[in-house]
């Protein structure tokens, strides 16, 4: 899944020197959101001039090392990003602030993350690429926490105190230091989406066979997107005498918040090929600047991403353009995909880990789809841990499921065993639910009585 810690809804987009000087005249009395970014080394006081209306401060790319002890006086600041600054321990203080619901703390050399430092309201907390070996258990007595980032740290272990956190849907464990993961974690009620890859615990999977395309075989062309791990481009394949028209992913090489490139990378080709993936077709090698790349399958132009990444607003659900209507064969052809693609893997010893909308692309129309992105792609245990986490995956399905099917007429005949499929799929004991190899030969039962 791609996350950013500036979130594209703040309107102060002035330097932050413009910025401090507009404060400091008063010109942003009754601001709800603010951007200060770049060169403070302590927290302007004027901003709490703003403390009975601002919501959003974005502090990102600074060298705070510690926040005031009046920081409580925010008293309606819901959202809080200190990404790239220089804080050894989280500040304790976050605690005053009663409606702090999203922190993100990336990058900033953490070693220590006091139990007080999480305030009451504690719904996303991002502390991605520090360095931090143990939590504490109130983390657990945060009743609102539903999405947990903490790729890229030493933990060496998960506090008890987490089996408590009913809401929790999506937690990120790579490249810390866990010898295992606690098998309560696949129990909890609401999880939907894990990352485990780098960790001592992942098993050894045996390396994926992949053809080794030289980058002068290639012809870059126009960048297609980017994401946090990598940018993917058009390319020309050159193959004897002819050229095959590819997709070029090429990593970045930094920790993101799902992992590590390289553990994509992997994943990607481990998956092998699927119908429903894009999957890779080889491996580049001798890029010019060192870089790691992937071919894939290019789609058709008209293809696109089915929604949007989660917001600020919904946390850990994406984003649906809401002027997006489906029949009901369009949506159930767009989860028989996804089921399909998330069975594979699953056959593979493999778990998606970020199976969302925003992760599927689609042709618009008929249905037709593939899953993406493996960036949180890690390599199941055998036996029934394997089958639990396979369980956990097919609540992420399901969850899909129910907002395909949101997007479609209500009162369509063919509705009823969809939702109960959904049910199945959602229910809170995640030992009850189907694994996706069953989910497939219901959704094939349903469509049979439809027709």
């Amino acid at each position: 899944m791609v996350a950013s810690f500036t979130p594209a809804e703040l309107r102060m987009q002035t330097p932050t020197s413009h910025s401090l000087q507009a404060l400091r005249r008063g010109d942003l009395a009754g601001a709800r959101e603010l951007r200060l970014t770049g060169g403070l080394t302590s927290l302007p006081a004027e901003i709490f001039g703003l403390a009975d209306t601002l919501e959003v401060l974005d502090l990102t790319g600074n060298a705070l090392t510690e926040l005031p002890a009046e920081m409580g006086r925010l008293s309606r600041l819901r959202v809080l990003f200190c990404s790239g600054n220089r804080f050894e321990r989280l500040p304790p203080v976050l605690g005053d602030c009663p409606e702090l619901s999203q922190i993100g703390f990336r990058a900033c050399g953490i070693r220590e993350v006091p139990g007080e430092a999480l305030p009451p309201a504690l719904r996303w907390l991002t502390l991605t690429d520090n360095r931090i070996a143990h939590l504490p258990e109130a983390i657990g007595a945060r009743p609102n926490l539903q999405k947990l980032m903490l790729a890229g740290n030493r933990l060496r272990g998960l506090p008890p105190g987490l089996a408590r956190a009913g809401r929790l849907e999506l937690v990120r464990l790579s490249a810390n230091d866990l010898d295992a993961i606690p098998a309560w974690l696949s129990a909890l009620p609401r999880l939907a989406w894990i990352s485990w890859a780098g960790n001592p615990c992942e098993p050894a999977g045996a390396p994926a066979a992949a053809a080794d395309v030289a980058s002068a075989d290639i012809v870059t062309g126009e960048l297609l997107g980017e994401g946090a791990s990598g940018r993917v481009h058009r390319a020309l394949w050159r193959q004897g005498s002819g050229e095959r028209p590819v997709a070029l992913k090429l990593f970045k090489g930094a920790m993101t918040s799902d992992g590590l490139p390289e553990r994509e990378m992997a994943a990607c080709l481990a998956a092998g090929a699927h119908p429903n993936l894009a999957g890779a077709l080889g491996r580049l090698t001798g890029h010019p600047d060192g870089a790691q790349g992937l071919l894939m399958p290019l789609l058709p132009a008209n293809w696109r991403v089915l929604a949007d990444p989660p917001s600020l607003a919904s946390c850990s659900r994406d984003v649906y353009d809401p002027e997006l209507r489906l029949g009901l064969g369009t949506a159930r052809a767009l989860a028989t995909a996804a089921a399909r693609a998330a069975a594979h893997l699953h056959g593979r010893g493999l778990l998606h880990g970020d199976l969302y909308a925003h992760n599927i692309l689609w042709d618009g129309t008929e249905g037709e789809a593939v899953l993406t992105d493996f960036g949180a792609a890690c390599l199941l245990p055998q036996g029934p841990m394997g089958a639990a986490w396979e369980r956990v995956e097919v609540r992420a399905w399901g969850l899909l499921l129910g907002e395909l099917l949101a997007l479609c007429p209500p009162d369509d005949a063919g509705m009823a065993p969809l939702r109960a499929l959904e049910a199945d799929c959602t229910r809170g004991d995640a030992a009850a639910r189907p694994r996706m190899a069953d989910v497939l030969g219901d959704l094939a039962r349903s469509g049979r009585e439809r027709a």
